[in-house]
């Protein structure tokens, strides 16, 4: 009898990592798991493969891809309670991924319909716990879709169905499945998947812990992580032209580059500068008339940005959108070239009357190459839900750039700037314009004394000063503040008020 060729009836499962070739297909295969849900970008796949190639997994089975899995590593702890899949993932691109981290993160892991019930999802979890296991990792969290929940969701809270699918007595096709492989439950977090209809945006968020994890003394913390400030008190003066302000501002910002800044600001409105030449008496005109700057502002922040190397918190300009509608914004500049923008969401009374300025409603919070900062605008510094959002969303910096004419509203800014730094354990800085434009309605006069302020602990500036500007006469404050310092005193300061918040008894709901 001649031997059987078994090589004929094999079929290969193979768990490996994911390779470029493999993109497409994985695309592909998340449109049938997740019919409805927005797929992967191929950008997404290629930032995982250049970022942390380790950690991303494909089942293999006959030459066909048939599932995959994500992940990054992170240190947990800096991370939200509340937060969202795009807050862990960077909106999905892992740039966030440190390879320094403690913990691994899943962010997604998905089987093919038809091969379910062959324990691939199973296998790759195992191939997660090895790379853990490997990298001596503590442990590996996920945030777990519940897509049977939509069916009990008029009669349980997402609480009580977990429970029910923790004690087998409602079936859960994810969170069932997590259970069976040692996964316990941290929390539920909302508003987790924005899209996850299935879920009503819930997810548990679900922890392996590694009983092999072994600290390592080799492990430090980086020493420092420096960030460099220039804050421009700038002078309002008479001048003719936009060549004249673009060259006082050019001047700035060569000061900045010089200084090795990574970011320079300027004042709240300091294109108003530009009401002094436009020959117009009515405040309400003179504002139409200065948004028709807008274009050249953007021109040349951009240019000096990328020109000068240095971050630019532009400080702000009004401009006209939506047919009619005047917006005070203020502008990012990044040194690559990239702009962002934030609305004032506050309006003062002064605004409405003179010159009919129209309200933002989005709190951001912007990625830079020395982390996550925001820009809350004059007036927006004085409301604590904004810096707290602000801080909740990832921000370590909060700049506002600020005008006022009198010593009081001055002093209104600069408390609470320096409460929000206390607040919420994050560095603030104020920039305000300084001067007088006799001949322009509403701009007159001015008052300000810029500063970079820090968190009151030890390992902070003394009196939480980083430093300050002298009152009233145009300069600059160039200053450090330390991200890392900033991140230490967060887990072991003195006091810890992010962490020892009662979110028991109360929570700020950002509605957006």
């Amino acid at each position: 009898m001649s031997k059987l060729d078994l090589t004929k009836f094999e079929k290969k499962m193979i768990i490996r990592n994911t390779r470029e070739s493999d993109i497409d297909k994985i695309i592909a295969l998340q449109r049938v798991c997740f019919p409805g849900m927005v797929p992967w970008e191929r950008d997404h796949l290629e930032s995982h493969l250049e970022i942390f190639p380790e950690g991303q997994f494909v089942a293999e089975f006959d030459g066909e891809i048939i599932g995959s899995s994500s992940s990054l590593i992170i240190n947990f702890d800096e991370y939200d309670d509340r937060h969202s899949w795009d807050d862990v993932t960077d909106n999905g691109y892992i740039t966030n991924h440190n390879s320094e981290g403690y913990n691994l993160y899943g962010i997604e892991i998905m089987v093919h319909p038809e091969y379910r019930r062959m324990k691939i999802g199973h296998r790759l979890y195992e191939a997660r716990k090895e790379l853990v296991r490997h990298l001596n990792l503590k442990s590996i969290i996920i945030g777990g879709r519940i897509p049977n929940y939509h069916k009990y969701a008029g009669e349980l809270s997402p609480r009580e169905y977990v429970s029910e699918v923790s004690k087998h007595k409602i079936y859960d096709p994810v969170l069932s499945f997590q259970l069976l492989n040692e996964f316990s439950l941290m929390r539920i977090n909302p508003n987790y998947l924005p899209d996850d209809v299935q879920s009503n945006k819930y997810a548990t968020l679900m922890e392996w812990n590694n009983v092999d994890y072994r600290p390592m003394t080799k492990r430090f913390y980086q020493t420092s992580y420096p960030v460099r400030i220039c804050v421009v008190q700038y002078m309002m003066r008479q001048i003719s032209s936009f060549e004249d302000f673009a060259h006082q501002v050019e001047y700035f910002t060569d000061v900045a580059s010089d200084a090795g800044a990574d970011f320079a600001v300027f004042p709240e409105i300091f294109t108003t500068q530009l009401m002094s030449f436009l020959n117009e008496r009515s405040p309400s005109m003179a504002v139409r008339k200065l948004t028709e700057y807008t274009e050249q502002y953007i021109e040349l922040f951009t240019d000096l940005a990328v020109r000068y190397n240095v971050n630019i918190i532009g400080g702000s300009h009004f401009v006209k959108e939506n047919e009619d509608e005047i917006y005070n914004i203020a502008y990012l500049f990044r040194r690559d070239g990239t702009i962002e923008k934030q609305y004032k969401l506050h309006i003062t009374p002064n605004e409405r009357k003179w010159w009919g300025i129209s309200r933002g409603d989005e709190v951001k919070v912007f990625d830079t190459d020395c982390g996550k900062i925001a820009i809350q605008i004059c007036y927006d510094i004085e409301f604590p839900e904004l810096a707290r959002i602000a801080t909740d969303k990832g921000a370590k910096i909060i700049f506002t750039p600020f005008c006022t004419e009198d010593r009081q509203g001055y002093l209104r800014v600069r408390y609470c700037a320096q409460a929000r730094a206390v607040e919420n354990q994050i560095y603030t800085v104020i920039s305000g314009t300084v001067g007088n434009l006799p001949q322009t309605e509403n701009m007159d006069i001015q008052y300000a004394q810029s500063g970079i302020f820090a968190p009151s602990d030890f390992e902070f500036a003394r009196d939480g000063i980083v430093g300050e500007t002298n009152p009233n006469i145009e300069m600059v404050l160039i200053g450090d503040v330390d991200l890392e310092v900033l991140r230490r005193q967060r887990q072991d300061g003195t006091v810890r008020q992010l962490k020892d918040r009662r979110h028991d008894i109360y929570n700020i709901e950002y509605k957006k």
